[in-house]
């Protein structure tokens, strides 16, 4: 399972380091450390703790500095996997990108080659009536 550091689950929450770090303190998410010492979140933990922030509020708007990747499609929001329902050929992928949810219909194929599961970075990014999904 993908886990995330203090930082970067801040930016995928829409809010500072210092807010996450202080949330981690308060027990609302729970935390490990790796072998450097490094604070670090479960994937799955984000997730669910994503949502809770998302629909309470508590989660400012702006992500800080990140790296943009090049596309044509614009309004992207990066957040994390919080929910997969597979199909036999679709499926349904909700992502919490800071107080966003965004739901997208896709092919289970597509599903599968992305690697997309609950807690997993990925960017929803929105052109006209359509959501694409792209792994982080």
């Amino acid at each position: 399972m993908q886990s995330y550091t203090i930082g970067q689950a801040a930016r995928l929450l829409g809010v500072s380091p210092d807010t996450a770090r202080r949330w981690a303190d308060a027990g609302r998410v729970a935390t490990h450390r790796d072998e450097a010492g490094r604070r670090l979140i479960d994937g799955r933990d984000l997730a669910a703790f994503s949502v809770e922030v998302g629909q309470g509020g508590g989660a400012g708007a702006g992500a800080g500095d990140e790296e943009v990747a090049y596309t044509s499609a614009r309004n992207a929001f990066p957040g994390i996997v919080t929910a997969v329902k597979l199909g036999d050929v679709a499926a349904q992928v909700e992502i919490q990108a800071g107080p966003h949810r965004l739901v997208s219909l896709l092919t289970r194929e597509a599903v599968e080659e992305l690697g997309l599961e609950v807690g997993v970075e990925a960017t929803a990014r929105v052109k006209s009536t359509s959501v694409h999904i792209d792994r982080a």
